[in-house]
């Protein structure tokens, strides 16, 4: 009797283990190279003065060095509980990445978020990459990578709004939201929809520090297409600025991108403005790019990203970035890029994350690296 107990109990242990299997994963990467850059500056300022050449071992040429724990566990009927903790570090310095608050930095600066997924798709709550971001990469040749690509047209953007490049609250659109709900559907015919809201928790002010957007996105025989609207309140005000509900940050997107055989075109347009002032901020930013994979391990991309003001046509900058890699292993890639950006009148689009130029003058970057996961 006592031996079938103990059968039995076994069996129930096993059978509660395959109902709700877990597991826990560290992974990350790292991504480092030489870099070179003819003109300089201190900061993003419109009148930053040219320290003239930089030469320097450089974070993030492709992406940013990264770590990160994510786990889920499947509670079964197609449901899972999952989680992820991601967090940016610089790998010359060992530093952490920026918070949304100039002179903080925080372990966990990207994702730290738990959530649900299942057949209606995925819910996840905390702070998390915008739907957005996932949308601009689909639809840009380079992948909003951190040299020349959508991505660094589009903190341009943000540099011409006055964002200081010291904290991750950008004035227009967002990278990553704090306290922010996500909601991504599962596709339907290639198509898919990704909604956000991130409640502000300012006392007094429902709208105070909100943010909201809705992302549609198609994925299907080799084409990608993306629609994207992002709206915010009370971003990137000085720290004893009161939040008041102020809508002072929208931006609009269409992109697309179309694969044939070896062969990527992609072509995107989009605005950035401050609806509560349009006459402080209003810019566009129009973007082409072209990229052949030569064969599994190695492909060439390069990209066209033109921002201008269009409060002051003076105001306009022209970016063109080539890159190579190579894949010498499923966990190690090689990597070159070059990029040009003229800028005029205060514009200062830089050519790399992290890396300010000196505004209204042309600038060429250079950079050798080796991007490795794990």
């Amino acid at each position: 009797m006592k031996r079938k107990l103990s059968v039995l109990a076994v069996l129930a242990v096993m059978a509660g283990a395959a109902h709700a299997q877990s597991s826990v994963t560290l992974y990350g990467a790292i991504d480092t190279g030489l870099f070179y850059q003819s003109t300089g500056a201190t900061s993003f300022a419109s009148n930053a003065k040219n320290l003239g050449h930089v030469y320097a071992l450089k974070d993030a040429g492709i992406y940013a060095s990264f770590w990160g724990i994510k786990g889920t566990e499947d509670i079964g009927g197609g449901y899972k509980v999952n989680f992820r903790l991601q967090g940016v570090f610089n790998s010359g310095t060992g530093k952490l990445g920026l918070a949304d608050t100039t002179g903080g930095t925080a372990i966990f600066n990207q994702q730290t978020t738990v959530g649900v997924s299942g057949p209606f798709g995925s819910i996840d709550l905390g702070r998390q990459y915008t739907p957005m971001i996932y949308a601009m990469a689909d639809t840009d040749v380079r992948a909003a990578q951190y040299f020349g690509s959508i991505l660094s047209a589009w903190l341009g953007l943000n540099q011409a709004g006055g964002w200081s490049g010291t904290n991750t609250n950008v004035p227009i659109g967002a990278l990553y939201d704090s306290n922010a709900i996500v909601y991504q559907s599962p596709k339907f015919y290639g198509a898919s929809v990704g909604l956000e809201y991130a409640p502000g928790g300012v006392p007094g002010q429902i709208q105070g520090g909100t943010r909201e957007s809705a992302v549609l996105r198609y994925s299907n025989y080799g084409l990608n297409l993306a629609a994207v609207y992002y709206n915010a309140h009370d971003t990137n005000l000085p720290a004893t600025t009161p939040a008041t509900g102020l809508d002072n940050n929208r931006f609009y997107y269409l992109g697309a991108k179309y694969t044939f055989h070896s062969v990527s075109v992609s072509a995107s347009y989009g605005i950035g403005k401050n609806p509560s002032n349009t006459g402080q901020s209003d810019y566009e930013m129009i973007s082409g790019g072209l990229g052949y994979q030569f064969t599994p391990f190695f492909k060439i991309t390069s990209g066209f990203y033109y921002l201008k003001d269009r409060n002051n046509s003076a105001n306009h900058s022209s970016e063109y970035a080539l890159g190579a890699e190579y894949g010498v292993s499923k966990r190690t890639l090689l990597y070159a890029q070059v990029g040009y950006v003229a800028n005029h009148g205060t514009m200062n689009q830089t050519i790399t994350y992290g890396e300010p130029v000196a505004p209204g003058v042309s600038t060429t970057a250079a950079m050798l690296g080796i991007r490795h996961t794990f």
